[in-house]
């Protein structure tokens, strides 16, 4: 099932996710003057914070809505960020024109990581460095997100998914771009806590708004099974959650870097 990050409100999970775009931005040491790619960019939140450090932004997102709302907040902002409508395996941009490339959660979600990898070593320059983040595996949000994936699955009537590419594991990350002439390394790993009044307030507002679970409550309901998979997840929120006063889950990412 294709993805249309722009469905839903990923405004939300944005705003949640502005910690981890600072952490990114500040491990990839963006400076000003500075020629930076965002890809995958989202809302812009590691745009914006490279761009309020004087660095030049191209914002890159296959979602014409978000790249609207990257604009409207470069523009608010008085800061400079420009926007492209394009992917990781086709970036937008020439030949060696980015000293700085960032990605905030969404090189990970490339259906094409070789394709992705060759993209990210053509559009550096020969001197440029790129920043990615990547979720760690397991833990209480990666046995939620699984958890749903599979219900999704299986009103599709398809089989469950394979853990995928491993974006955050280095070895795996530094034999995908040594082709391209990229040498990986982590930059550090770090985990942010997602918040909320309750399980149940929690679940109705990753429903309500985020792009994977409005897509997959469409699948539910058609299938007929919505309730049961509401409440099975709603069960499964409150066996996981690490706060009994109100509800938190904390995740781990990494931060890793690529250099000729």
């Amino acid at each position: 099932m294709e993805l249309d990050w722009g469905t839903g409100t990923y405004e939300r999970t944005a705003e949640q996710l502005l910690p981890t775009a600072e952490v990114l931005v500040e491990a990839a040491a963006v400076q000003p003057g500075e020629r930076v790619l965002d890809l995958g960019c989202g809302t812009g939140n590691a745009a914006l914070l490279a761009a309020a450090r004087g660095a030049s932004v191209v914002a890159v997102d296959p979602s014409e809505r978000l790249l609207s709302v990257t604009r409207e907040a470069a523009d608010s902002q008085g800061l400079a960020v420009s926007t492209e409508l394009g992917q990781a395996a086709a970036i937008p941009v020439p030949d060696a024109s980015v000293d700085c490339l960032l990605s905030s959660f969404a090189l990970i979600f490339a259906p094409d990581p070789g394709a992705a990898a060759a993209e990210v070593a053509r559009v550096l320059d020969p001197r440029g460095r790129a920043a990615f983040s990547a979720w760690i595996p397991g833990g209480p949000v990666g046995t939620y997100v699984g958890a749903a994936s599979a219900m999704v699955q299986e009103a599709l009537g398809a089989p469950p998914q394979g853990p995928g590419f491993a974006w955050h594991d280095e070895d795996v990350v530094a034999a995908l771009f040594a082709p391209v002439g990229l040498h990986a390394s982590v930059l550090g790993t770090h985990e942010i806590a997602f918040t909320a009044g309750s399980p149940e307030a929690y679940l109705e507002a990753e429903w309500m708004s985020h792009p994977m679970a409005v897509a997959g409550i469409q699948v539910l309901e058609r299938a007929g099974v919505l309730e049961q998979a509401r409440e099975r997840l709603r069960a499964l929120l409150t066996e996981l959650n690490e706060d009994p006063t109100a509800f938190r889950l904390t995740s781990r990412y990494v931060v890793l870097g690529l250099s000729r």
